[in-house]
């Protein structure tokens, strides 16, 4: 396989004045201090290759949350040790709180309750609010694809939307230049290029394995998902036509959808995984959208945000060549 057909498994995210990058063997934070570059490595948990937690679709969900919890604790880690001009006071409710709890103890309960913030807002805002709104239309469309396409449409509003906001917020634009930093450091990897800020600058900012691709592909996996089993519900259940249209009726599709939500995920996980390892005109239409949307998302990079990336990927770099080849 020539140098440019080469695809890593090595992915990352920015964070405050930093990025992390998840190799298979390790992960690295690395953060712009006042001193430098502070670099950390960890060692990445595996599961047994037996292991049903690697199971197809059942995988997916469980590195989605792997990638969630891991995530959120870089996040945290890169804000503690960013320039103090950047650091928030901690509230008397936060000092209160790791006094009584314990250093450890209390950053796992940061962790527990950001990563059940963002994860609940992300379900309230994105799916629960597009079932309230596409329910509503039950009393008049009939078809389960047709109200599922309502609310597949208002879920892509809420989304670009928020994207959108945040992508002009002024505390959002330098990590989203890292986020740039990130992509075109793995792209001049993949190029087979050393990695020197001469040859990361000149790389896209644009890739097409980001995350923001997997949310967009699981707005329209859900789509399916939800018409299926849906119309698999009604057919089994047929007493659920008499009360089409009603707030039970509503509330318990709600209900049943949001259920249906991890296999949403490990359907998506599956596909990506698939047109991860090819390049044709099918993977070319299923990762355009999130190409377009990076051109939000991401920002183009200085020459220090370049070096960050480029040394979180030089920390995660396996020592048996091709053990990264996705």
């Amino acid at each position: 396989m020539s140098q440019e057909k080469f695809k890593t498994t090595i992915g990352g995210q920015a964070l405050i004045e930093g990025i992390m990058m998840r190799g298979p063997d390790k992960d690295a934070i690395v953060v712009r201090t006042k001193d430098g570059l502070h670099v950390e490595t960890m060692p990445r948990k595996k599961n047994p290759p037996k292991s049903w937690k690697n199971l197809p679709f059942i995988r997916g969900v469980f590195n989605f949350f792997d990638a969630q919890v891991v995530g959120i604790k870089a996040l945290l880690r890169s804000a503690d040790l960013a320039p103090e001009e950047m650091q928030e006071e901690p509230s008397k409710f936060d000092r209160w709180l790791e006094k009584k709890l314990g250093s450890e103890t209390f950053q796992k309960a940061i962790v527990g309750i950001a990563m059940f913030m963002g994860l609940g807002l992300s379900v309230v805002l994105f799916f629960l609010l597009p079932m309230v709104i596409g329910g509503f239309f039950d009393r008049w469309i009939r078809s389960n694809l047709g109200v599922n396409l309502i609310e597949g449409v208002i879920r892509m509003v809420i989304f670009l939307t928020y994207m959108l906001l945040i992508s002009r917020m002024e505390e959002m634009r330098r990590v989203f230049s890292y986020h740039g930093a990130e992509h075109k450091t793995i792209r001049c990897y993949e190029a087979g290029l050393p990695l020197t800020v001469e040859n990361v600058r000149q790389q896209t900012r644009l890739h097409p394995r980001c995350g923001t691709s997997f949310l967009l592909v699981v707005m329209v996996i859900s789509i399916l998902v939800f018409s299926v089993a849906s119309s698999a519900l009604l057919a089994a259940v047929p007493a659920l036509e008499t009360i089409r249209g009603t707030f039970g009726y509503r509330l318990l599709m709600i209900v049943f959808k949001l259920l249906l939500l991890p296999l949403v995920v490990g359907i998506t996980y599956e596909i990506n995984r698939w047109a991860g390892r090819r390049d044709n005109g099918f993977t070319k239409i299923l990762t355009a959208p999130g190409m377009w949307l990076q051109h939000f998302t991401t920002n183009e990079p200085d020459d220090s945000m370049i070096q960050v990336g480029i040394a979180a990927l030089e920390a995660v770099l396996p020592e048996r060549e091709g053990a990264d080849r996705w």
